[in-house]
């Protein structure tokens, strides 16, 4: 198999089926401000400081891992480090860059709205980092799914929904908990394809502290905490709709299949998650 040309291997190590993390939680915080108007240009910012620490922080995993050798073994997408098709300080500078990206959105929209969204985004920036960067990644000791919840659930999506108004609405936090949970299900998938990997190179993420079997559960208990933020957010048609929508990931994770055969669980995953936010943004403004 030939290697990817210049721009798709930037494009392929970005982990665009990722982006649903970034994306979804402030859609879904933004159609929290029906039934007043959106505010199109905070919208804006959140989505792009979201999509930049999303984006900076695949380049900065795809650095510190390749550096570490995680990546030597790898059964999941393209990475840029390991592959040695790119210079691994190039690799850190994009991160970097992405992560500016971030800060001069995040100082606009605080600009605009309040303060404290400048230590959250600095906050945001050292925890896209030191997942697999620093001398303890706190990715390699099983904490990841703790500040995705965090950030990619209560402060995307909370902070977003504040953004709009500056008021956060009744449910917010329970929606930060169905977004925050997808993204979740979105890691797991990724890192129980990655188990027998992960456990060799001394990565302990969740799903590979628990194995293989037990992992399948962690995913399972992420897609009900799907169902229930959404259910207790005050949709619960969303939340039969996310149930529906996982089914292919949940068989997937129950089933046999090991390593490269998990491979189109992200994708499903990620599918879902799309869905669930669209079908979210669409139910709030037709009834609310």
């Amino acid at each position: 198999m030939s290697a990817p040309g210049t721009l798709q291997r930037w494009v392929l190590a970005a982990r665009v089926r990722t982006l649903p993390a970034a994306t979804v939680p402030v859609v879904v915080g933004a159609s929290l401000a029906r039934p007043r108007p959106y505010n199109v240009l905070n919208t804006f910012l959140c989505l792009v400081i979201a999509l930049a620490l999303q984006i900076g922080t695949n380049y900065a995993n795809d650095y510190s891992d390749g550096v570490r050798g995680t990546d030597e073994e790898r059964v999941g997408p393209f990475r840029l480090t390991a592959s040695r098709l790119v210079p691994a300080l190039a690799v850190k500078r994009a991160a970097f860059v992405f992560f500016a990206f971030a800060a001069v959105a995040g100082l606009v929209l605080s600009l605009r709205t309040t303060w404290l969204f400048i230590p959250l985004g600095i906050s945001a920036v050292a925890a896209g980092w030191f997942y697999t960067g620093g001398p303890r990644p706190y990715g390699y000791m099983g904490l990841g799914e703790l500040f995705v919840m965090a950030y990619f659930g209560f402060v995307a999506t909370v902070g977003s929904a504040f953004a709009q108004h500056r008021v956060i609405p009744h449910g917010a936090w329970w929606w930060g908990l169905a977004t925050g949970s997808m993204a979740c299900a979105l890691l797991e998938a990724n890192n129980l394809r990655d188990v027998a990997g992960d456990r060799a190179a001394g990565k302990n993420t969740l799903a590979a502290r628990l194995g293989r079997r037990r992992g399948a559960w962690l995913f399972a208990l992420w897609v009900m905490g799907t169902v229930l933020g959404a259910a207790l957010g005050g949709e619960s048609l969303i939340g039969a709709v996310a149930l529906v929508m996982y089914i292919p990931a949940l068989q997937l994770a129950f089933s046999t299949k090991n390593g490269r055969e998990l491979l189109p669980m992200l994708k499903q995953s990620a599918y879902a998650q799309w869905t669930v936010g669209a079908a979210t943004a669409l139910v709030m403004y037709v009834t609310r």
